[in-house]
């Protein structure tokens, strides 16, 4: 039995297999970016909410007393309210960005899972052919 090496076919699955792990790679390196802008933004936020808390704590009064403290109350209680819609907004972002990532990678496992049927089948035909 004489089974001969195709160098050809070797060559293709070869470059095929690491043209798709480079799109997949730069794809994961997308994603990464897109996950970090994300809590980069969140983070951000935050820092604001806190330095308007901080402003609010320490803006100079005129006048002394229970008005002042309840004005005080008053717009910490806004700036709470603020922070917490927007981090309601970013919370429904991201599941959207999960959600196209876990696609990303499905669609990539799909292929990977088709190209290995079709090579295993074209090496069954050639096999048989011989």
């Amino acid at each position: 039995m004489s089974d001969r090496f195709d160098m050809s076919s070797w060559m293709e699955t070869y470059k095929e297999a690491f043209t798709s792990f480079g799109k997949a790679q730069q794809d994961g390196f997308e994603a990464l970016e897109r996950f970090a802008r994300f809590h980069y933004a969140v983070a951000g936020d935050v820092l604001e909410a806190g330095l308007a808390q901080a402003k609010a704590t320490l803006a100079p009064r005129a006048v002394a007393g229970t008005q002042a403290i309840a004005e005080l109350l008053q717009r910490q209680a806004d700036l709470g309210s603020e922070l917490s819609e927007k981090l309601k907004s970013r919370a429904e972002e991201f599941p959207a960005i999960a959600a196209d990532v876990q696609h990303t990678v499905g669609t990539y496992a799909a292929q990977a899972a088709n190209r290995a049927t079709r090579g295993t089948r074209t090496t069954r035909a050639k096999r048989k052919a011989a």
